[in-house]
């Protein structure tokens, strides 16, 4: 593997073309009756902001977490924001991250570094670290490590699908400090697609500067990039949400056989009727929750 940080020192310039109010903007012609959900407070669910779990020269990369007060070990949720490699924040993951974590959860919502800052597999490294830095906190984050959950929305969910099934894989991670396990036990994958080349397929100029270059100039890398090359025995339990967009299915459907040849647990829904994000409003939101709970519920609280 290799790393290819483009600006590690100099100050990065966020793109911040992809926000909420803009993607509410351009989806509300067409969906009247949307709605923003507004960020709660839960009694239950404490709240830490902005913490550092990794340094590269001067740059920090920070953390959100919304952590269930009970007093049992809580399986643990780690959440990562889409905008197409190159814009998007960890602030989008914070509703749906309070509302998980009110029912029994630990979530925790990241900031990796995006395409304008380092390409392809950099932001990688740095989720699967972030799995170990909140594994190695476990304490006091009160998770119970072998209760983890990778969630993921759009190229997030692209993101996430990979780390989650290239687990334990050295190629997919940096030498760090940490001697905790990267492995992650449960996939959300809402609306990611799980081979960039494919006929459903359409990824373009986002991915191909994710990527450093094009699917033909770098064919070997956009496969490797796919979490469809790496599905096997060894894949955790998987939940698919999908938009009525059929190319960020792409890969889904032969993900899902190769789960079922070794008796691996998938789910599948879909909001036939939907933006592409429909996660980030009402009436989508609520049920997109009560989806990952319930899968959640099952995969992890079976006989608790």
């Amino acid at each position: 593997m290799f790393s290819s940080t483009l600006f590690a020192f100099q100050t990065i310039q966020k793109d911040t073309s992809y926000t909420v109010n803009s993607s509410y903007k351009k989806y509300k012609k067409n969906f009247p009756n949307i709605e923003i959900p507004k960020p709660q407070h839960y009694e239950n669910v404490k709240e830490i902001s902005d913490e550092v779990y990794k340094q590269i020269g001067e740059r920090k990369l920070h953390l959100d977490a919304f952590v269930n007060t009970d007093s049992l070990l809580k399986p643990a949720v780690i959440m990562v924001h889409g905008g197409g490699w190159k814009s998007g924040d960890k602030s989008h993951m914070k509703p749906m991250a309070q509302c998980i974590a009110s029912k029994g959860y630990a979530c925790f919502a990241l900031e990796y570094r995006l395409s304008d800052e380092a390409q392809y597999p950099d932001g990688i490294y740095d989720i699967k670290e972030a799995i170990q830095y909140i594994k190695s906190n476990a304490q006091r984050f009160h998770i119970d490590t072998t209760k983890v959950t990778i969630l993921g929305t759009s190229s997030g969910a692209q993101m996430a699908t990979l780390v989650g099934t290239t687990n334990n894989n050295p190629n997919f991670e940096e030498s760090t400090s940490y001697n905790t396990s990267t492995s992650v036990q449960a996939i959300v994958n809402l609306d990611g697609v799980i081979a960039f080349v494919h006929p459903k397929s359409s990824e373009g100029k986002m991915a191909a500067w994710w990527l450093g270059g094009t699917s033909k100039e770098k064919p070997n890398v956009w496969k490797e990039a796919s979490a469809l090359t790496h599905v096997d025995e060894n894949t955790p339990p998987t939940l698919f949400i999908s938009s009525q967009y059929e190319r960020f299915q792409a890969g889904r459907e032969e993900m899902i056989e190769i789960m079922d040849k070794h008796n691996i647990y998938s789910q599948v829904e879909n909001f036939p009727d939907s933006p592409h994000t429909f996660w980030l409003f009402n009436p989508w939101f609520t049920e997109t929750v009560n989806y990952i709970t319930i899968f959640l519920d099952k995969t992890f609280k079976k006989g608790s």
